[in-house]
């Protein structure tokens, strides 16, 4: 299984580890890869998606749940007491 992220497209990277010394040894950073569960079309699917992924999905999910919730209805306020 492949460490990148279906959402944002991450890869791990590459560089070198320094030591006090100066002495270059190779190493890798990895993506912070989460299991998750997402619904699509009605059915449940795991998927391994970034932190970065997971926020925007989640963002995503608002915005949506924002958009299809009918718009609150406000009442008119007390008219504020007259200072004399």
């Amino acid at each position: 299984m492949s460490r990148t992220c279906p959402i944002t497209g991450k890869k791990p990277m590459s560089g070198k580890n320094v030591s006090h010394s100066m002495r270059h040894t190779c190493r890798r950073w990895n993506v912070n890869l989460q299991n998750t569960t997402i619904i699509v079309d009605g059915k449940k699917q795991r998927i391994r998606v970034s932190a970065a992924g997971l926020r925007t999905l989640r963002k995503n999910a608002k915005k949506q749940a924002a958009k299809a919730a009918p718009a609150p209805v406000e009442t008119p306020a007390a008219p504020a007491p007259e200072a004399k």
